[in-house]
């Protein structure tokens, strides 16, 4: 008798909790920092009004913040119910709490992969032509939980210098995220400074996709005034997460969503995702297993 009422307990908590999953009245999206704030809001816009159309959300609230560690902290005190992180980003917010948000997709590449690069960009005219070259410049990172603006090449930079960056470059410098990095080192502030980058397609176009591609497409940058000094091993693709307390009904609810987008609208998945991509894999936490390692070696949570 006791195992009956125990499993019909259980059986009214499960209803009840599925009811609460169709019941969200306000949907939160978390936009990652250190880019342009109005761009990253115009980029967005489209997939605000997707979301509202197909799930009938009275609200759909677009959130920039102003770092990384904004659209983490979100999730992680449940102010946020949805973002798309770097890798590093989704392992600091797993190291702080395992059970925070599920990983469900990630983008691929043109060529089918679901990695990038992290690549070192200079002035042509700096007369740097290798990161060795850079000995005793300025080096700049983008943010301090950014995969490619600082953990990758934090970690990888030394295995080509042989020496830590702190003690190979003269200094070494935060510059508010990717966009800021780049034109730091285009207009002097900074010697080289580490980029986002598909590394496919052509160099003279930013590349197909990153943050180089899409300061090139918006004329903010000329290509022809930079050279790649640097590039990292593959890096896998950062996730699109859903926290955790909105249930697995709402994951797949997401995940069949985010799937869909390319096909349903192509330009509005181009403009949220920065370049030219083929579209959305499944993912699981396992994919970035390595990142979690390095992270919690490197700079913990």
């Amino acid at each position: 008798m006791l195992k009956k009422t125990l499993l019909a307990a259980a059986a009214l908590l499960a209803l009840a909790g599925g009811a609460a999953a169709q019941d969200i009245k306000e949907f939160r999206v978390g936009i990652l920092g250190g880019e342009n704030e109005a761009d990253r809001l115009r980029n967005y816009a489209c997939l605000a009004d997707h979301l509202k159309e197909a799930f009938g959300f009275e609200k759909v609230s677009l959130f920039p913040a102003a770092d990384y560690d904004g659209v983490i902290q979100g999730l992680l005190g449940g102010t946020l119910d949805f973002a798309e992180l770097g890798a590093s980003g989704y392992a600091g917010t797993v190291i702080k709490d395992p059970k925070a948000v599920t990983p469900i997709l990630t983008t691929q590449q043109t060529d089918g992969s679901t990695g990038y690069y992290s690549i070192g960009l200079a002035l042509k005219s700096s007369g740097i032509k290798t990161i060795n070259d850079a000995k005793g410049k300025k080096l700049g990172y983008a943010d301090p939980d950014s995969t490619s603006g600082y953990l990758v090449p934090l970690t990888q930079i030394p295995k080509t210098t042989g020496m830590p960056n702190d003690k190979f470059f003269a200094s070494t410098q935060f510059n508010g995220g990717h966009e800021n990095n780049l034109l730091a080192a285009y207009d002097g502030k900074v010697d080289v400074a580490v980029d986002d980058s598909s590394g496919l397609g052509d160099f003279k176009d930013g590349f197909t996709s990153g943050t180089f591609r899409k300061e090139v497409d918006k004329g903010a940058v000329d290509p022809n005034k930079l050279v790649e000094v640097w590039r990292s091993p593959l890096i896998p693709n950062g996730p699109l997460v859903v926290r955790n307390a909105l249930g697995t009904e709402w994951q797949a609810k997401l995940t069949d969503f985010f799937l869909k987008l390319p096909t349903t609208d192509a330009k509005c998945f181009s403009a949220i995702e920065g370049g030219d991509f083929k579209g959305y894999v499944k993912v699981s936490p396992d994919f970035y297993n390595a990142i979690i390692d390095v992270r919690r070696a490197a700079i913990g949570g």
